[in-house]
């Protein structure tokens, strides 16, 4: 029996004709289904960066009209950060010395709904190449393809941006973040580029019918996905929480149309 043969063993003993049973799960944990579904085909919860199952990762369907690669924060920021006595710093921009706090008061926006708690998600921060946000922020692709985000204070929208800026930032092509070329291309192809991934799909009553696979994926399409705005950045990044949540996604319909067959 197949690697794939043994999955799709797994979903019709397992899943097929099932429902998601969430009753003992935080029902605030937008997670819930896919813990339940991990847990019907035999996957421990990890963050481990490796494919779920026999070579292939799994991809729960979801409601929300995009499903995620990964939550693949940046190797280095602007802000020092890191653990212990000697915190990490973005080693091009090593002689600003501004926190995490610092980070998303210059470059965040307060939530009003959140008693003003400051996040570097939504506005503030660019989510497709090439997009430049109110905020003098812009999402590109250096020359030694890596990804990042660079500031620039005459792009900076704000009106109060001299107030909110520091003296010494208050300049144009600042990296406030990047993605390593060499530490990204290795988590994407660790997870998609060995035997591909899958999906169980429900019907309208939540009732899980099909299992889906799609085809393996290497970074150089991943990359050029990124530059044709088909995968994008979405920021989740807030004050309180140390968690970057830097999840990078496609919309749901991309995700289809990578399958190459179903059960």
């Amino acid at each position: 029996m197949s690697d794939k043969e043994k999955i799709i063993e797994l979903f019709y003993q397992n899943i097929k004709g099932k429902k998601a049973d969430i009753s003992t799960n935080n029902q605030k944990h937008d997670g819930k289904k896919g813990h339940w579904l991990e847990t019907q085909m035999g996957i421990k919860h990890n963050g481990d960066n490796a494919p779920d199952l026999f070579g292939y990762e799994m991809k729960n369907q979801t409601t929300s009209g995009k499903i995620t690669f990964g939550d693949w924060s940046a190797d280095e920021y602007i802000y020092i950060h890191g653990r212990g006595k000697n915190p990490t710093r973005n080693s091009t921009n090593k002689n600003y010395n501004i926190t995490r706090d610092n980070f998303l008061e210059i470059f965040g926006k307060p939530n009003f709904l959140k008693n003003n708690r400051l996040s570097w998600s939504g506005i503030p921060c660019p989510t497709y190449f090439g997009d430049i946000s109110p905020f003098g922020q812009a999402l590109d692709i250096d020359n030694d393809n890596n990804i990042v985000i660079i500031y620039s204070f005459s792009k900076d929208m704000r009106e109060n941006k001299s107030e909110l800026v520091p003296l010494n930032i208050q300049i144009d092509n600042l990296i406030i973040a990047k993605w390593k070329f060499q530490i990204l291309k290795k988590k994407l192809e660790n997870k998609f580029n060995q035997n591909g991934w899958f999906t169980c799909t429900t019907n309208k009553e939540g009732i899980y019918q099909n299992i889906s696979f799609g085809q393996a994926m290497n970074f150089d399409t991943w990359i050029k996905l990124f530059k044709n705005k088909i995968v994008f950045f979405d920021s989740g990044m807030y004050q309180g929480n140390k968690r970057p949540y830097s999840q990078w996604r496609a919309s749901t319909g991309f995700w289809h149309s990578l399958i190459i067959d179903t059960y």
